[in-house]
This record gives structure tokens, sequence and C-alpha cells, in this order.
């Protein structure tokens, strides 16, 4: 076999191919393609699986980077078709129970990725498969395959990870004191979840180690003591975000960032709530009034949940309140489309984003040394909220988790906008956040991750 060869015009080593598994959803397909990107210019043969629709939807909402077909390979995988029901703004629990068809369409890529694994194996000395931590069911047969090694990658915090287990574990005294204050988990999941949830702990395995989007001056305690304790069944740990890009190498352009140019450094909030919320018009006509009330700048990201083919029919538009949009015109924007958050949170102009807390978003804003107003829904989003404000002291909250089913007052929400950015506990939040993202650097647990799996 000849030291290297050349893949899409790449000089790439054959010697190791790593095949990437996602859980078929925005914020667990965006980071390991944001992974896999990274990778792939570390001359590794990257091939990234799924179904059909969500390879399409990881590739067109790809942002901060140029396109990746070039340098990755993309399989589309069989899985049955699912049902694809609308997001519901009513429903009891926040959480996106409407994408479980998907997930559980997603398990039938069980024996597509055994298949696909085992024949890709003879072409290479290693083969190295990252796999998102609830697609373990699918990659559960890997042990028949000599050459192969698995990496349980995680989406959410380390902190979130270990939360979860001292929260199951009946919550023991545990050596970071400041857990003990995190409240009450309750109601972060629906019933309806744990099957799923169940199925992929019980075919979970000891992998080499845990990958983390996240960083040791981030989360560098949580990592020590769960590498310490094995938390989670293995010591080894590798922290290598951020994984979304610090330096823009898109070249489209959007509109909004246009306007962003025209307003002064640290001046405008970003209102995005992610990919998986779902506002009862009530609660879009608090935020809006409370937005238009607080007289800051704002860009505000408006859209429905994702359904679990976003391609699959129309979706519900959110109706804001009458006359809002021209009376703040002249201060504010709404984008009713997929908005590039990694490049307005890069931007200088924006000076703060009230967000629903999810890792990606947490991610995106402290790298780019932007504080926050956190506002939790539900999954991960709650330990995440306590992390950004209780721990890191990098954001403002919204509202306390025991509110979560209430709708929140626009005056509430006009006292946390306020309270972020023109107050001056923002102002030291927004110092702090800078000085932390500036700390952040994915160079050396990458670069050691890199070694180990091409050693």
């Amino acid at each position: 076999m000849p030291p290297h060869t050349r893949e899409n015009g790449h000089c790439i080593t054959p010697q190791i191919a790593v095949v990437v598994v996602p859980l078929p959803a925005q914020g667990h397909l965006n980071q390991l393609l944001h992974l896999s990107r990274i990778l792939s210019s570390a001359a590794i043969s990257i091939h990234y699986v799924g179904a059909a629709t969500h390879l399409r939807q990881a590739k067109l909402r790809l942002h901060g980077w140029d396109n990746p077909s070039s340098t990755i390979h993309f399989h589309e995988l069989p899985t049955p078709p699912f049902p694809n029901p609308t997001p519901n703004p009513h429903a009891p629990n926040k959480f996106p129970s409407h994408l479980l068809p998907s997930f559980s369409a997603a398990t039938h890529l069980r024996q597509p990725v055994h298949s696909f694994l085992t024949q890709l194996s003879p072409k290479f000395k290693r083969l190295v498969v990252i796999f998102d931590s609830l697609m373990s069911y699918v990659v559960q047969d890997i042990d028949s395959i000599p050459n192969a090694e698995a990496y349980c990658f995680r989406c959410i915090s380390a902190f979130t990870v270990l939360s979860f287990y001292w929260d199951a574990a009946g919550r023991p005294a545990p050596p970071p004191a400041i857990m003990t204050k995190i409240p009450p988990l309750a109601g972060i999941f629906p019933p309806e979840f744990s099957e799923f949830t169940n199925l992929n702990r019980s075919c979970r395995k000891i992998s080499s180690a845990d990958l983390y989007n996240s960083s040791r001056e981030i989360e560098g305690l949580y990592l020590d003591f769960m590498e310490t304790v094995k938390t989670t069944g293995t010591d080894k740990i590798f922290a290598i975000g951020p994984l979304n890009p610090i330096s823009l190498q898109s070249k489209i352009r959007h509109e909004y960032l246009d306007w962003l140019d025209a307003q002064d450094h640290d001046s405008v909030i970003l209102v995005s709530f992610g990919t998986t919320t779902s506002f009862q018009t009530e609660q879009i006509r608090d935020l809006a009034l409370g937005l238009e009330r607080s007289e800051v700048k704002f860009i505000w990201v408006l859209r429905e949940a994702d359904k679990g083919d976003i391609f699959g029919g129309g979706a519900r538009a959110p109706e804001l309140p009458e006359g809002f949009e021209e009376r703040v015109r002249e201060r504010g924007v709404v984008v009713r489309e997929w908005a590039a958050q990694v490049e307005i949170l890069g931007h200088p102009a924006t000076g703060g984003f009230m967000s629903h807390c999810g890792w990606n978003s947490c991610m995106e804003s402290i790298s780019n040394g932007v504080p926050m107003a956190a506002w939790p829904m539900h999954s991960d989003q709650p330990t995440n909220a306590f992390l950004v404000a209780e721990v890191l002291g990098i954001a403002v909250r919204v509202v306390d988790w025991v509110y979560r089913n209430e709708v929140v007052a626009a005056e509430r929400v006009e006292a946390a906008v306020r309270r972020l950015m023109m107050a001056e506990e923002g102002g030291e939040m927004r110092r702090r956040a800078k000085e932390l993202g500036a700390s952040l650097s994915r160079d050396g647990e990458m670069d050691s991750f890199i070694t180990h799996i091409t050693r």
C-alpha cells in the first residue's frame, strides 16, 4: 500500500479511515460535521453516514466553513420511512417528542452501518468509528471488525454528563461542590424518550475514549473528575472543542450581516432558541414586547422547530404582534429562515445572546466571547444554563427552571435584556466572556486525539 494517495485532489494517508455516525438531530449532526471538517484537514479519510434526508440537512446548514463535499465522503444508508409530525407548541413538555419517529428509524442503521464498516475495513490499517452516544445501538457490532476501534462522542457538556450520572446515583456528595446546587432535573425529558435512551444505554460498551466538544478552560474540573472515577466507563477523555469555526471561512454573505456592519460594537443582542423550540403564540407576543420595550438592538431568529425530515412539507409560521416589525424596524431584524448563528456571534456588533442554552449555542457563544441570557427549555439545557450562569459567570437568567411551564412575561424579558446589554453587571459578564473566549484553543487535545488515532 503506498504511503499516500489522493481523494478529490487532496493528499491523504491510507492507513486510517474515520467513520462518523451522528444522531439525526441538528445539534448532533452539526457538531459531528464540524469535527469531520477538522479531521479532514489533517489528511484523514472521513466518511459521514446517515439517511439521505439528514445528510442533506447537515450539508445545507453547515456554516462558517466552505463546502465540505470535496473533503468528506457522505454515504446515504437506508432507513425505513417514518412519520413526520409537526411540532406541538402546546405540549406539556418542551422536549421535541415529534422527532422520536426519526430517531426510531435511525436505529435501523445498525445493519447498513455494519455492512459499510465491513466493506471499508480491508482498505485501511485502522478503522476509527466516532459515534454519537445516542447511536450506541447502531454501532454495537463493531467488535466483530478486528481493525476497528470506537470513540463515543458526547454532544452535551461534561458538566451535564456528570450531573446526569450523579442525579441517577441519588446525588451523593461529589468532590465538585457546586453540583449540589444544581436544581432538580425533573421535567427535562418526557417518559417516551426513556425507551430510546434505555435502548442505547443497554448497548453501550466501553469505547476507546470519550470525546467532548469542550475544553479544559471551561470544564477542566469536571473532565478531570470523570477521568478519575471512570464515570462513563472510561478514563480517557479528549476535550477537542470548540468544534465550531473560530475564524470564519464561508464566502456566503447574508443581508443581516450587512445590517450588523452598521451597528456599534457590542450593541446588538442575538435572540435564538435553536432547532427544537416551539413557542406558543402568547409567549412569542411577550417576547416581542419585551424586546421592543428594552430599546436594545436585536436580531431575532424566529422559526418553527425542526421536523424529523425538514424537507417534508411546510411548517407553522410563528405570528408576531400586529405592527411589531414596523415599530422596531430601525433597531431590530427578524430572521425567519435558517440563520448563520456562528457568523452573527462572531460579528463585533453582537454583544449578547438570548438562548435556550443548547451546547452548540453555548460553545459558539463562549468561543466568540459573547455573554448570554439563559432561557433553557429541555434536556441538557437547564444544566448548561446553570454552568454558564452560576459557574462561569457569563450569563443572566431570563427565568428559573422551576417556572418553565409558565409564559415568561414581557417585563421579565425586558429586564433580562437590559441587565445583559445595558447594566454594569452585563458589562462585567461581557468582559469575562471575552477573556474566556480568548483563552480557548482546540489545538492541544485535538492534536493529541489525531496523534492517538493515527499512531
